[in-house]
């Protein structure tokens, strides 16, 4: 009886059937090792440079932009206008601030290395105007009235070196006796640009239009 039993048991072993059961067994075997190892690999890119870095790679995007509000070392400059009196004859608007001193101020910050600027809480960005708007400053399409802060994300002391030179912008500004103070820090914090983009006419340009 042994024996029989043993000879059937081979037989099944050595049949078709059985063989795919085994060799599928198998296979499913390989297939989860493999899928434990694909795994791994996701987890692993997700804490490196795969997912992290494409994320990292949209964050960037959206700091240049200026739809993230960003913090770091910079500057601070507060502007008002003069206290002095004009003389009979002069200009009263020299001692005022007018957009133009706001635009030098903001232009020696870029020139200087600043990443991120903002005017009163608002966020500068590649399409932001600042314009006289009577005897206040329109800051995209926002209103305000001295005094003006400023604020610059960089290189603190470049920064404010920049506007101290010999020559520049504080230097001309105080001439007339606006009021401008530098104040170096090492948290600056700047908000998010708060409107909104319209493209009317402009529109991606295809990978086939290059």
């Amino acid at each position: 009886m042994l024996a029989v039993q043993f000879r059937t048991t081979q037989d099944i072993r050595s049949s078709i059937p059985y063989q795919r059961v085994e060799d599928l067994s198998q296979r499913l075997a390989q297939m989860e090792k493999e899928r434990d190892g694909l795994l791994q690999e996701v987890h692993d890119l997700r804490q490196g440079s795969g997912l992290g870095g494409t994320s990292r790679e949209a964050e960037l995007i959206k700091m240049s932009a200026g739809v993230l509000g960003v913090e770091g070392p910079g500057i601070i400059v507060t502007i008002d206008d003069s206290k002095r009196v004009s003389k009979p004859g002069e200009n009263p608007n020299l001692y005022l601030i007018h957009d133009d001193d706001i635009l030098k101020v903001i232009n020696e910050l870029w020139a200087a290395g600043a990443e991120a600027i903002s005017i009163n809480e608002q966020r500068l960005i590649a399409s932001s105007e600042i314009r006289c708007a009577g005897p206040t400053l329109s800051v995209n399409n926002t209103r305000y009235s001295p005094p003006y802060d400023i604020r610059a994300i960089g290189d603190p002391k470049t920064l404010e070196n920049a506007l101290k030179m010999r020559g520049g912008v504080v230097e001309t500004l105080q001439f007339w006796g606006i009021q401008i103070t530098l104040k170096q820090e090492e948290k600056v914090t700047i908000p998010a640009y708060k409107g909104t983009f319209h493209y009317e006419l402009a529109k991606p340009v295809k990978e086939s239009e290059k």
